[in-house]
């Protein structure tokens, strides 16, 4: 339940307009929502102004169908991330209200206007971490938060970056998304005064372990405005940098 609802039933309640027993149906919610195959959490809106967030990868259509039926119903927005296009293509034949961003994956019911002049500055190693960026700038995005992007700024030119460094600078905070060896998060981190979250990507050649050769490198960070999230997590880091952006 989102806040503004739960202000209007409360108040609703306080004029008259709505019975004890009906807004304790309506509260029974609050903790959960089970719908077999999946139990929605109904409470997440009131701690983050935001809903509970669906992993897509690995459900089924129907499973997706029934979970996105369940959260328009209680939700003003929402997001479903790691969904491929064939898949996305599906839910929107039955949901033609929903938007679906493909160089992020992500599914949603629509991209908040910036509700701030600051901004999340995210930054992509190379042009094949880009989907994993997208999804951080996008999450930001959906978030309701302005984002400046700059890709394909690795370590491997690094001229490229330096000259965006009072845009970096001027950021509420930077998201640095990499592959390959990993070290584009340190540099920056080393460069600006700003938090720095680092996205290890799976992108790289065999050494790269599929991701944990930039992890370690970045969990290995000697710069101390540098956290990390997990392998591909753009998602996880766009998330905590609008809770940075807005709670801090």
């Amino acid at each position: 339940m989102e806040i503004d609802r739960l202000k209007k039933l409360l108040s609703d309640y306080k004029k008259g307009n709505i019975s004890q027993k009906k807004i304790i149906e309506k509260l029974k919610i609050l903790p959960y929502l089970d719908i077999n195959s999946a139990k929605i959490d109904t409470n997440r809106s009131l701690k983050f102004g935001f809903p509970e967030v669906i992993y897509g990868e690995g459900k089924s259509i129907s499973q997706l169908k029934e979970i996105i039926k369940r959260l328009k119903k209680i939700n003003s927005n929402f997001m479903v991330t790691k969904l491929e296009k064939s898949v996305a293509d599906k839910i929107i034949e039955e949901f033609p209200d929903l938007i679906y961003f493909p160089e992020g994956k992500i599914l949603t019911l629509k991209k908040e206007k910036p509700r701030k002049r600051k901004y999340i500055c995210v930054v992509s190693a190379g042009t094949s971490d880009l989907e994993v960026a997208e999804e951080a700038s996008l999450t930001c995005e959906i978030l309701g938060n302005k984002v400046k992007r700059i890709y394909d700024a690795g370590v491997a030119g690094l001229h490229r970056i330096i000259d965006k460094i009072s845009i970096l600078e001027k950021s509420k905070c930077v998201i640095v998304v990499a592959g390959m060896d990993g070290v584009l998060p340190s540099v920056i981190g080393g460069l600006v005064s700003r938090p720095v979250i680092a996205v290890p990507t799976s992108i790289g050649y065999g050494a790269n372990f599929k991701g944990i050769a930039p992890l370690l490198t970045m969990l290995n960070s000697c710069s101390p405005n540098v956290v990390v999230v997990n392998i591909n997590n753009g998602f996880g880091a766009g998330f905590f940098a609008h809770l940075i952006t807005n709670k801090i």
